[in-house]
């Protein structure tokens, strides 16, 4: 019975062994394949979680191929505006080109021409405005050979072209009248300016020539050739009086009344000083006295065709001495055929005795001294009615001329215009555009 029970035990065990076993093996099974499940699940929703987020930054970032894209589509569209404003250049359109070229440098250089014209305009307008008087309301004119030299020969080149307009701004940039680009850009700042060739008398400038104003002590030029032509004895002794004395303008002079000089220093003193005692004596002790002079001083106009010349004293301190720059370039050109008015009117300064004192005078035109100038003959003049004058015979350029300044303001206008004269001939020369006859 007891080995009944036990074997039944052992069968029982045998048998269940088997079956537990297997039990466990599917428990262990099913919980494996939970922790799969588990685990695909959690894998599965780590994939979806990428892909919203994939979608989520794709929407925010489109993709770079697109972006490419549209690059190329924006650009295609600017390429075919442009090319809407800016056809291909055709044969025909490089031909019109070519055809409009000359053109355009054609109206280029009329605006640079108006303009310059309208920079002259201006300045000369502003010259003149400076001093008083109707002459200086008037702008200078040069003479027509001095216009032809302004400007090179037109050339329908794109060169061409821009040097022509960095010239227009070279002069607008330095519009002063004192400096000089060119041979035919003459600025003159005197009222009346007469600028003439001395052998054939060819005009080469002129500014309000032919205007009748007073000319103040460039009077004393044809006293001194009515007193020479009188054939005097230059060695007797002539003396100052009171009537002499300038008591209508008070102008001053070191030559006291009493004083006794000989008609030669006389002469001197007169043409290098402007000495107004000296050149009214003069006239004082010509045959027939001061009326028949101021006679012999109109007949001697008269025959040298000074047409719009009066006198009525014989120093020039009467605004009723009225001349033209052509009249006393005239009277200029007679003058230079006396050696003794070229001499006397061009030296610098002498040591003269007057009254037992040797006293220095000097010549009031400063140019006569100067190593730059060759003058054959000169002469200054001031009075307030006249202005600042001068006349000169220089030879400029190697050329003989005459120069004829009349109503200057300022101290140094006559003599800067006179030098800007000078340089505007001295250019001409150089550039072998020197003036001839108009």
């Amino acid at each position: 019975m007891r080995m009944t029970l036990r074997a039944l035990t052992g069968l029982c065990l045998v048998l269940l062994t088997p079956l537990v076993a297997s039990t466990g093996t599917l428990y262990a099974a099913e919980q494996g394949t939970g922790k799969t499940k588990s685990a695909a699940n959690k894998t599965k929703e780590k994939v979806a979680a990428k892909a919203n987020t994939s979608k989520t930054v794709a929407q925010k970032n489109p993709p770079a191929t697109d972006k490419r894209k549209e690059k190329v589509a924006a650009k295609a569209n600017t390429s075919q505006t442009v090319a809407q404003k800016n056809p291909p250049a055709t044969g025909q359109n490089r031909a019109a080109k070519r055809d409009t070229r000359p053109t355009a440098v054609a109206e280029q250089r009329k605006v640079g021409l108006a303009a310059d014209r309208e920079s002259r305009n201006k300045e000369a307008t502003q010259l003149s405005g400076r001093g008083k008087g109707s002459l200086r309301q008037n702008s200078g004119k040069p003479s027509a050979l001095a216009a032809k030299s302004a400007l090179p020969p037109p050339r329908e080149t794109a060169p061409a072209a821009q040097a022509y307009q960095k010239r227009n701004l070279t002069r607008a940039l330095a519009s002063n009248a004192d400096l000089w680009h060119e041979p035919g850009q003459l600025a003159v700042h005197s009222g009346s300016a007469l600028v003439v060739g001395q052998d054939a008398g060819e005009l080469l400038y002129e500014k309000n020539a032919n205007a009748v104003v007073p000319i103040a002590s460039i009077t004393k030029v044809m006293t001194a050739m009515v007193v020479l032509d009188s054939m005097p004895n230059l060695q007797a002794p002539i003396s100052i009086s009171d009537e002499d004395v300038d008591y209508l303008r008070g102008s001053r002079s070191r030559l006291g009344v009493g004083t006794v000089i000989t008609r030669e220093t006389a002469l001197l003193l007169a043409l290098m000083s402007s000495e107004n005692r000296a050149s009214h004596a003069l006239a004082r002790h010509y045959p027939g006295g001061l009326a028949a002079f101021i006679a012999a001083m109109n007949r001697k106009a008269a025959s040298l065709g000074m047409a719009h010349t009066r006198f009525e004293d014989p120093t020039g301190l009467s605004s009723n001495n009225v001349s033209t720059a052509h009249d006393l370039a005239r009277m200029v050109a007679a003058a230079h055929r006396y050696p003794l008015i070229r001499e006397f009117s061009t030296t610098p300064g002498v040591r003269a005795e007057v009254k037992g004192r040797e006293l220095e005078f000097h010549n009031t035109n400063q140019l006569v001294s100067s190593p730059t100038w060759e003058i054959g003959l000169s002469k200054t003049g001031y009075i307030q009615a006249a202005g600042k004058c001068l006349v000169m015979q220089a030879r400029v350029a190697d050329k003989p001329v005459v120069i004829v300044l009349l109503d200057s303001a300022g101290k140094q206008t006559r003599i800067g215009d006179a030098n800007r004269i000078k340089r505007w001939m001295e250019s001409a020369s150089v550039a072998g555009r020197l003036p001839t006859p108009v």
